[in-house]
């Protein structure tokens, strides 16, 4: 199969800048937590001079918009599919060429399938990879237990929990966890209080309401229905609202998405859920809202809706599991059993009918995520994790 221009490069970079590339590399056809945090680090890129960061990317979209705007290089390449092996050979000799031309230092595989997909092509060019976990292993396992063949040089992982998890599938790769820095600062989720009242008029919600929000990607095991079955629980409790923020990328997001409309309606919530769809103002919403909740089914690897609701000063009711518990204690929120809409409901109430108690844990929100993921930190950290991957003389 022959190939015209197989990579495409949508920025040049400016010459004398080899010497620390580090080339990114994800699919980038999806948008969520993974996606926010790359962003984040193009815009954090000060607190990592001795990095030259450009990404790889198989799709156009969201994320390579946002990339672009912060001036970051941007390569793309064929996209792949398992499922159809020529695709996966395309791709490969793709990034090859792209690699040969543009030599850098090290490929960051963001989660385990772009090690799969690519790194055969990496390991024969001898091309030092690092493997960033977001996310913990389990709901893919047979994708692990091939990554597990694909050796990396370091793994970074965004909490304990995550690494624990894939403990086995690396046993004697150099691993360390590195927290995400916040996306933004505290500032950045603050409204005028004319902005606010707009913004809830807007959305046709009362200046007075106690609104709470779930800002996520519409996946069964972040827990939207879980969540509405907590709401369910609440209706004889006046002024609270609540918003749905995440539109469905795929096909069985779109499903999900359709019953959690179904059971809205079956649990006569229609006037007081709205559903916003994709949002790129999570901040404005944020600022706008109260209470953050989520009724994960699963567990999140450090999840940045999280943090940036805890930056934005505001209480979080969630499952107790996975990196929730390495960021949510007493100080600024509640975690509850997984699955149990009826504790959910409890904690909520709690919440909305408690303004003192509200106010006090929004305070400890703000400094838990600074004590957490302090920007200069974080960076620094990942880019000391990036250098200590080239120590290995044979590299």
């Amino acid at each position: 199969m022959s190939l015209v221009n197989p990579v495409e490069t949508a920025h040049s970079p400016r010459r004398g800048e080899d010497d620390m590339r580090i080339m990114h590399l994800i699919p980038g056809n999806l948008y969520g937590g993974v996606e926010t945090f790359l962003v984040a680090l193009a815009r954090y890129k000060q607190l990592a001079p001795r990095l030259r960061q450009e990404f790889i990317l198989l799709y156009k979209g969201r994320l390579s918009d946002e990339l672009a705007a912060e001036g970051q290089t941007i390569h793309f390449i064929p996209p792949a599919r398992l499922s159809r092996p020529w695709t996966v050979w395309r791709s490969r000799r793709a990034l090859g060429m792209l690699l040969r031309e543009r030599p850098c230092r090290v490929v960051v595989s963001h989660h385990t399938w772009p090690l799969v997909v690519y790194g055969p092509a990496l390991r024969g060019i001898r091309q030092p990879v690092v493997l960033y976990l977001h996310g913990p292993s389990g709901c893919r396992g047979w994708l692990d237990w091939w990554a597990s063949r694909q050796r990396p040089d370091r793994v970074i992982a965004v909490s304990r929990h995550t690494l624990e998890t894939f403990r086995d599938t690396f046993p004697d790769v150099p691993a360390e966890v590195i927290h995400y820095p916040t996306p933004w600062p505290e500032s950045a989720f603050s409204l005028a209080e004319t902005e606010r009242e707009a913004l809830r008029a807007e959305l046709d919600t009362p200046a007075d309401a106690v609104v709470i929000l779930q800002a996520s990607r519409m996946e069964r095991w972040k827990g939207q229905d879980v969540h509405l079955a907590a709401l369910a629980l609440l209706k004889d409790v006046p002024k609270w609202v609540c918003w749905m923020a995440g539109g469905a990328q795929r096909p069985q997001e779109a499903r999900y998405f359709e019953a959690l409309r179904r059971q809205t309606a079956q649990a006569g919530l229609e006037g007081r859920v709205r559903f916003l769809g994709e949002r790129r103002d999570v901040r404005r919403l944020m600022a706008a809202t109260d209470i953050y909740c989520q009724g994960n089914r699963g567990p999140e690897g450090f999840s940045l809706a999280f943090l940036e609701a805890l930056t934005a000063g505001l209480p979080i009711v969630t499952s107790a599991l996975g990196g929730a518990l390495e960021m949510i204690d007493d100080s600024c929120g509640m975690l509850v059993p997984v699955e149990q809409p009826e504790k959910l409901a409890a904690c909520l109430r709690a919440l909305i009918t408690d303004p003192i108690r509200r106010n006090k844990m929004g305070r400890g929100a703000t400094e838990r995520a600074s004590a957490l993921s302090d920007p200069g930190r974080q960076v620094a950290a990942v880019q000391a994790a990036l250098l200590a991957s080239l120590r290995d003389p044979s590299r």
